[in-house]
């Protein structure tokens, strides 16, 4: 009797140390942040319509929602592009607001005279979204210095899923303390899950000007921890398809 009162106690113990672990791996899934990039290209003339609507409707919409909200275009030449990055606590408010953002009657008031209005004449041929995980290292967002002028948005491609993880690895173990150390200033690092560039990440980071870019960047380049884990054998050809923007933030911006 004792041996079997012994073997039941090992069996209650077991499943509530179980139930524990479970507990805790999904208090940290779920403290890590969601972020929706959403890339428009723009048509003619549809600049000022979008961030008029951006800005007087769909962002407040979302704020409502507890979800905060970045925009931008891009630093130099054309203005037919809108990089809109959206905020969630974690992935079950991403789901609850794709579908309750249509039950906020004040935002379906407001943005009915959009839609009518673009239905027939389009401000923007497409949109873009990368949705995305935050990194373990930084698991909320940083928001930036109200005096950055600059941001530069960095979407790096792997040649495979399992190099797509030693990728995140670098940058969680490595790469984003290097970036600490010379002053590139970070905001956001995710892992794409879903996006038309796979398997990804995607990172924002930010500056004063464009000056304190290159020199912290030129800083990066020679500093001996990176040239140290840049010819480390467990990261190479993480990433072998880069496309990097530097983007200016719009007045309605709200980071």
């Amino acid at each position: 009797m004792k041996k079997e009162r012994l073997m039941i106690l090992f069996v209650w113990l077991s499943v509530i140390l179980s139930g524990c672990s479970g507990t805790n791996k999904s208090d940290n899934a779920n403290s890590k942040e969601i972020y929706e990039w959403r890339i428009y290209t723009l048509r003619e003339n549809g600049a000022e319509v979008l961030d008029r609507f951006f800005k007087e409707t769909l962002i407040p919409a979302y704020n409502r929602q507890g979800v905060t909200a970045g925009a931008f275009k891009l630093y130099r030449g054309t203005d037919s592009i809108r990089y809109l990055l959206l905020v969630y606590p974690d992935i079950a408010k991403y789901l609850d607001v794709k579908h309750e953002i249509w039950n906020d009657r004040v935002f379906r008031e407001a943005s009915q005279s959009f839609y009518e209005q673009t239905a027939s004449n389009p401000v923007y041929s497409e949109f873009e979204t990368l949705l995305c995980e935050a990194f373990d290292k930084i698991p909320k967002m940083l928001k930036p210095d109200r005096e950055r002028t600059l941001f530069e948005l960095r979407h790096y491609k792997s040649p495979n899923e399992e190099a797509n993880q030693r990728k995140i690895k670098m940058f969680n173990v490595d790469e984003i303390a290097v970036f600490d150390k010379v002053g590139i200033n970070s905001v956001c690092y995710g892992e794409v899950l879903s996006g038309a560039r796979m398997p990804s990440i995607i990172y924002l980071t930010w500056y004063r000007d464009e000056s304190a870019r290159n020199a912290v960047w030129g800083e990066f380049v020679k500093h001996p921890d990176w040239l140290r884990i840049r010819d480390m054998k467990e990261y190479a050809n993480t990433a072998t398809d880069n496309k990097n923007r530097l983007l200016s933030p719009l007045s309605y911006s709200q980071f």
